[in-house]
């Protein structure tokens, strides 16, 4: 009555206004929502109770509809439909040491058994040290011309994306490791050629970012994920828990040649000191180098005490004699990346250069991966002081390998066998050997 001066339409507006809110009133949708927030986010007791089993005659008989119990309208039961598959699950992996076992083979070790034996036996003849071979740049250039990529040394070795690999130093066997995205490594013995040359074990919860063989004892292959560093010893078939943190590690590196110590990077920005030594899983020290990322650090191939570590813009080198829990200094910083860097490392003979890979593109190279796939990391080879091997987002599909200077000196590619971006490389420390892994946990060994 108090609306007079509205049109006819706009009074009818006002009263279905007014009817659907008394109705809506009357559901009491606001307390419903009450106690579905408050279920939601009320805490689960920390003892599960077993539920009081409930009387027969107290259960109420929930209506179904006829769509929901699959009838037709007419009574006549309706086809079965295909069962739906479940949302596929990472295994979980307990704290401490664990079997040597192949995933697809827990309760029978038996098919891994040559595989694992090969290991043993090419690590008991390498135990030198490796020394780098330095050549000319045109017979540098001719060894990278020679190396081809053939079906027989293509697998697909990994479930996942490929995060990290290592490569075995024996001179007689190929022997590759591969870690992913859920905790996988895979081993791969790329002389055989059977099926049985490859399997796969799951050490870790987390993505598998950083691997590396002990360069005094092969037998051990240390592998990192975020919240452990283990070793596989496969004298002993068994993967040992060196490291486990709160933190979300991220990469590490051998101090001493005798692989015993290890400077550890902390996704938050930290790093941490870990002697294999030791009793327990916890590290001998954690300081804070005032980075907000820390994605890989690296030991200085000579003068051991410094280490280079690399994160958000920062790329800086600290002496690990003098770390402590807070307030550390660099010896010397890096400066010019304008984004984000994914990797540092020292050249592997003098340590007098530095190779970053760094969102901003430099070197007119397209290192925007995208969430899909792993990001660059350059690696220099061990057997040349001055040239570096990264992947690349050209096409044809390729792995680049270029000198200090930015010159691009060789680009592996094969138009028929290589159709991916291979993110992580790794090259052999003795011969001529280039293994390229991709997003889908497939490796290619030029």
């Amino acid at each position: 009555d108090g609306y007079s001066e509205l049109s006819a339409y706009e009074r009818k507006r006002l009263k279905n206004i007014t009817e659907n809110a008394k109705f809506f009133a009357a559901l009491k949708l606001h307390e419903s929502a009450a106690k579905l927030h408050q279920i939601a986010t009320k805490r689960q007791s920390r003892v599960t109770r077993r539920a009081k089993a409930k009387k027969a005659e107290d259960e109420t008989v929930r209506r179904r509809s006829m769509r929901l119990q699959r009838v037709e309208p007419s009574g006549i039961p309706m086809p079965k439909m295909p069962a739906q598959p479940e949302a596929e699950e990472y295994p979980q992996v307990p704290a401490g040491p664990l079997p040597m076992v192949p995933e697809d083979q827990m309760g029978n070790s038996k098919l891994a058994e040559n595989l694992l034996t090969t290991w043993m036996r090419i690590s008991e003849v390498v135990l030198f040290t490796i020394t780098n071979v330095l050549m000319m740049l045109s017979r540098y250039e001719d060894s990278l011309n020679s190396m081809v990529l053939s079906e027989d040394n293509i697998k697909k070795v990994v479930k996942y994306r490929v995060c990290s690999m290592a490569i075995h130093p024996s001179e007689s066997i190929i022997f590759v490791a591969a870690g992913d995205k859920s905790g996988q490594i895979g081993l791969w013995n790329v002389n055989c050629k059977s099926e049985e040359g490859a399997h796969v074990f799951i050490p870790h919860n987390y993505p598998v970012t950083c691997m590396h063989f002990s360069p005094f004892n092969p037998a051990h292959l240390l592998s990192l994920s975020n919240d452990s560093l283990r070793c596989g010893d496969v004298t002993r078939a068994v993967f040992d828990e060196i490291c486990r943190s709160e933190e979300n590690l991220s990469s590490f590196d051998f101090l001493e040649d005798n692989a015993s110590t290890a400077i550890v990077g902390d996704w938050d920005g930290s790093v941490a000191v870990v002697d294999r030594r030791t009793p327990g899983t916890s590290s001998e020290l954690s300081a804070d180098i005032g980075f907000k990322r820390t994605r890989t650090v690296h030991v200085h191939p000579v003068n051991k005490q410094y280490f280079i570590a690399a994160g958000s813009v920062d790329v800086c080198i600290y002496d690990v004699r003098y770390l402590k829990p807070n307030g550390n200094k660099p010896v010397s910083s890096l400066k010019g990346h304008t984004r984000s860097v994914a990797s540092a490392y020292f050249s592997p003979v003098t340590g007098n250069r530095v190779v970053t890979v760094c969102a901003d593109d430099k070197l007119r190279h397209n290192s925007n991966t995208g969430r899909w796939l792993t990001r660059f990391r350059a690696i220099w080879d061990p057997k040349q002081e001055d040239c570096f091997v990264v992947g690349s987002m050209a096409r044809p599909r390729q792995i680049e390998v270029f000198q200090d200077t930015g010159k691009l000196l060789h680009s592996f590619y094969n138009l028929d066998l290589l159709s991916s971006v291979c993110s992580i490389n790794v090259v052999h420390p003795s011969k001529n050997i280039l293994v390229g892994g991709n997003a889908s946990g497939r490796l290619h060994v030029f």
